[in-house]
């Protein structure tokens, strides 16, 4: 059978052509004419025209000629239907369809531009849509670098660089400053935190610095962060002072010599008294 559209094909005019030479017909003939003359070349020839306002085989509402096809002739195979919705992308400028789609437009609208003989055209895109159909059947979700080490090393190893790039390149926010500022402060005193209060001098949301902090704060939340603090603290106290460790837990922060006990402990491994004894300078 004769089918008969107009010159130029891109997408469509090309992608229904495998489709039908695949599916429907694999003894089809296809021929390319000026817009202005398919209907009556189509008469004249005995030719089903495709692709053309006004006929059978053309776009509906938001399916392309490819996807009235599919419908048409009870096409299931699993694998043109990923091509359908890579051409409908393509063929409607609505690349969001699949991520191929923008691919499939470029490398179709380059073919057009090289090839300027129709025929040589579709015999080349043929090819391209036999690559797209093996990948669609065999390869789609397989990823390049899935086979390829080397080149997964490569990969992971300029991501970091580019990760770390873009961390020395991150600017740290004033907040920052002004919150390590606000803890050393409390260090020196009564080692008191309310993170509502601080947000608050701050002038930053609660649920924003909560978010945030640990990004800039050894990746620890503003809890731990504290409580790491208070410990190096006493750490400090012992080590440098005659203060008992009743005192050491109040100076720092601690409700109870119990409680300081047992997140001393979880920091360093040892109680205090036994750390007192092992690190005392004398």
């Amino acid at each position: 059978m004769k089918w008969i559209t107009r010159e130029r094909p891109k997408i469509d005019r090309i992608a229904c052509p495998w489709l039908i030479k695949k599916f429907v017909d694999s003894e089809a003939e296809f021929i390319y004419v000026p817009f202005s003359d398919v209907l009556d070349k189509a008469k004249e020839l005995d030719a089903i025209p495709f692709d053309i306002p006004d006929t059978e085989y053309t776009h509906y509402k938001e399916q392309t000629t490819f996807d009235y096809i599919i419908k048409k002739h009870k096409i299931d195979d699993a694998a043109v239907l990923i091509i359908a919705g890579i051409v409908r992308g393509a063929d409607t400028d609505r690349h969001d369809i699949a991520q191929e789609s923008a691919g499939l437009w470029a490398i179709s609208a380059g073919l057009s531009y090289n090839i300027t003989d129709d025929v040589k055209l579709l015999e080349t895109g043929i090819i391209l849509y036999d690559a797209l159909y093996s990948w669609a059947t065999h390869l789609y979700k397989q990823n390049h670098l899935q086979n390829s080490p080397f080149e997964n090393l490569l990969h992971q190893v300029y991501n970091k660089l580019l990760n770390e790039k873009k961390s020395k390149n991150k600017k740290t926010p004033t907040w920052v400053k002004d919150l390590k500022e606000m803890i050393q402060d409390q260090i020196d005193t009564q080692f008191t935190f309310d993170l509502k209060q601080i947000s608050n001098d701050l002038e930053l949301n609660p649920s924003y610095l909560s978010r945030e902090f640990s990004k800039y704060f050894e990746d620890l939340n503003f809890g731990d962060y504290v409580r790491k603090l208070r410990i190096e603290k006493a750490i400090n106290l012992i080590e440098n002072s005659t203060y008992t460790l009743t005192e050491i837990a109040y100076r720092t922060g601690f409700s109870d010599q119990s409680h300081f006990t047992r997140i001393f402990k979880l920091h360093t491994g040892k109680n205090p008294s036994s750390y007192r004894k092992k690190n005392t300078k004398k």
